[in-house]
């Protein structure tokens, strides 16, 4: 079955293709970060989260919103529980971060590009290209 069969419904087909597109974007990245870095996908999405952060209101992170926007952890801890762990970034991991950002930047486009060309991937393609910042909605502590 591909993202095109009919049998599919028009949300399973926009799934298939969402899915085949994420894998896709993801190996080329993969493929050009290790190459260039020494660097997985995964690593370089924890060092990119982590060089975010700033001094100031909410500027430093706890782990459970690191691994929430790295997408690294399934667990929960509630936003006004004291035993969150703060992170930074070392000198060194910034330094690799704007060595690598490029390189992941132009294996972004490429993967882009390429997928293009498909045409059950071409809208989504071009979708991710008119994508702002994305807007994450605070959760709340479990009762």
């Amino acid at each position: 079955m591909t993202a095109t069969d009919p049998s599919l419904t028009a949300v399973a087909q926009g799934w298939c293709a969402l899915s085949l597109l994420h894998g896709r974007i993801e190996a080329h990245i993969e493929k050009a970060l290790q190459s260039a870095h020494d660097l997985s996908v995964r690593e370089y999405s924890l060092l990119d989260v982590l060089g975010r952060q700033h001094d100031g209101e909410g500027g430093h992170l706890q782990m459970k919103q690191v691994a929430d926007a790295a997408v690294l952890s399934q667990s929960f801890l509630c936003p006004t529980n004291r035993r969150g762990i703060y992170t930074d970034v070392t000198d060194t991991g910034r330094i690799l971060l704007e060595l690598a950002r490029p390189t992941n930047e132009k294996a972004l486009r490429e993967a882009l590009d390429q997928a293009a060309t498909h045409p059950e991937l071409t809208p989504l393609a071009r979708a991710l290209e008119t994508l702002g910042p994305p807007v994450v909605p605070a959760q709340e502590c479990p009762a």
